[in-house]
């Protein structure tokens, strides 16, 4: 079940509810390559998410609260626990393994363009991971079948 809906798996007491805490190493002891930090990022263009996201340094974060400040992706509840988790697996499932590692990488890099950024966020990871794996090039590929109807076969390994 979800985080805090669960026992412990072990038995005996209920495990306490999961909880997000920022420090002010979100705030930028540890930038990326492009000079931003990984909470900006992760909030790019919405400063009014990062200035609430900042104000939050140091509070324990429920699931709902972290859903707020768009901290984290999916906070599920009870309810929705079940469908929402096979849905989402059988989506990610769904995806070219290699597509998922250069949409990774293209995401990790917003913001500001920098070389390094250019070099280690879309030109490793096309060049690289994507269109040199047989799930791009091989006979069975996306770029095979591309146009044909018929859908690629996957090896499902992450790079």
């Amino acid at each position: 079940g979800p985080a805090g809906g669960a026992g412990n798996p072990a038995g005996g007491a209920p495990a306490a509810p999961a909880c997000l805490r920022l420090t002010p190493v979100n705030l930028g002891a540890m930038a990326m390559s492009n000079g931003i930090t990984r909470l900006r990022s992760r909030l790019w263009g919405d400063e009014a998410a990062v200035a609430a996201a900042e104000a939050a340094v140091g509070r324990p974060l429920d699931a709902a609260a972290a859903a707020e400040l768009g901290l984290v992706t999916f906070a599920l509840d009870d309810l929705d626990w079940d469908d929402e988790l096979r849905l989402a697996v059988e989506e990610r499932a769904s995806f070219s393994p290699d597509a998922l590692t250069a949409m990774e990488a293209n995401h990790r890099f917003c913001g500001p363009e920098t070389m390094a950024t250019k070099i280690l966020g879309r030109l490793s990871a096309w060049q690289n991971w994507v269109f040199s794996r047989p799930n791009a090039s091989g006979p069975d590929g996306a770029l095979a079948r591309y146009g044909t109807g018929a859908r690629p076969d996957y090896d499902t390994a992450r790079t």
